[in-house]
């Protein structure tokens, strides 16, 4: 085989997750984490359609389901805790807004990384800092490790992609901002949620969250609004949290709450909204997965998918050309664009869906959801939920043999 050694940045799910698919082809993968240890944590994420299918073919699905959280759905309520529409865990065949395997962004990360941390090495408190390419492979600097060479590097780093921003440009480039930021964070709070995510809107295009966690006690928190761009400093926690403050300081329902919780919260982490769009997914010696690549925002509720299935294909591709990382990038390419292009479609509404500005669109947005389960509402969400699983997935024979 050609280009043996490949150098994956991001240890997230889409990095792990393809170095897992390396690995049994045969390749020798380093991953390169930012973090100083596997991120703990972090809300919960989807295994639904063809991300649940790979999972499967990774011999890890019954691990994955005892990890899944236990609950009954989502609600939207209203500033006094009505609820004012709500959508079961089994609606659509398990497929709905909430899924029925749903499990914590760092617990599917660990699982992962569990399953490869024996035969890949992991770089951690780390980040590639340059990327030199020649006819022969990439010299990479780092801004601890010496500088090495690779075969190829891989970019699974997310929507703020260092890999992305050295091989193909500035982010303004390539990444499409929707106007809505997010802060996702761990709360400790009483709150009775009875199993239920609860969603609550206000005016102004602001949205406050709360989901039971995993572990007894444990509520998981997100607090979101709709903006024109505003600039603020990505490592700059304090103020981030000031602004979420001042934003929500007359929301009601457990508004107040959430925002005691957020000032002590460890795992606090606020982003922007954005997808990206590119012609090309690689650029010489150099390519993208998952959200570094093709991110559709949370909004679609296939960001997981979106990197298990991608690092199933580049790897399964890789290992088709032995190496040979110019068909194997084209040929992932035409396997994962038409994927890609569905998932990137915004649900009904979009972002204005999700956070109305208005109390009416406040109003709409519950009888649209009451409406979602009965016709003919129904057939165009179950297009939407579909979407996950519309990849006839190669069944690519190298990465069978261990």
């Amino acid at each position: 085989m050609q280009n043996t050694e490949i150098l994956v940045s991001g240890g997230g799910i889409a990095g792990p997750a393809l170095a897992y698919w390396l690995r049994r082809a045969g390749f020798t993968v380093t991953v390169v984490e930012r973090a100083p240890a596997p991120r703990p944590g972090g809300q919960t994420v989807d295994l639904r359609g063809a991300g649940r299918t790979v999972i499967s073919r990774m011999g890890l699905m019954e691990q994955a389901r005892a990890l899944s959280l236990d609950q009954r759905g989502l609600a939207l309520v209203d500033a006094s805790g009505r609820i004012t529409a709500r959508m079961p865990a089994d609606s659509f065949g398990g497929e709905g807004i909430v899924s029925e395997i749903e499990i914590l962004r760092g617990d599917l990360g660990d699982l992962l990384y569990e399953a490869t941390r024996e035969d890949v090495e992991y770089l951690f408190d780390d980040t590639i800092t340059g990327l030199d390419q020649d006819e022969n492979g990439v010299t990479v600097t780092f801004e601890r490790a010496a500088p090495r060479r690779f075969g190829l590097v891989v970019g699974a780093d997310g929507l703020h992609s260092t890999v992305r921003a050295l091989a193909f440009g500035p982010e303004s480039d390539h990444v499409r901002p929707l106007d809505v930021y997010t802060a996702w964070y761990t709360a400790t709070e009483t709150m009775d949620l009875d199993g239920w995510y609860l969603m609550h809107n206000a005016p102004g295009g602001l949205v406050a969250s709360a989901r039971p966690g995993r572990l007894p006690g444990e509520i998981k928190a997100g607090l979101s609004f709709r903006s024109a761009p505003i600039d603020y400093d990505r490592r700059d926690t304090a103020a981030q949290r000031e602004l979420l403050a001042r934003r929500f300081a007359r929301v009601g329902w457990e508004v107040p709450r959430l925002l005691r919780a957020m000032h002590t919260a460890s795992d606090f982490h606020f982003e922007s909204m954005g997808q990206v769009h590119l012609d090309h997914w690689s650029r010489g010696r150099a390519v993208l997965l998952g959200d570094a690549g093709y991110c559709a925002t949370p909004l679609t509720g296939l960001g997981t998918s979106l990197a298990l299935v991608g690092a199933y294909v580049l790897a399964g591709e890789l290992a088709a050309a032995e190496g040979e990382h110019r068909v194997a990038f084209r040929n992932y390419d035409r396997v994962m664009r038409p994927y890609v292009d569905q998932a990137q479609q915004l649900p009904p509404g979009g972002s204005s869906g999700y956070a109305p500005f208005s109390a009416l669109g406040i109003r709409l947005r519950a009888a649209s959801m009451r409406s979602m389960t009965r016709w003919p509402m129904r057939n165009l969400m179950a297009a939407q939920f579909a979407k996950a699983g519309d990849i006839a997935l190669p069944d690519y024979g190298r990465l069978a043999v261990r």
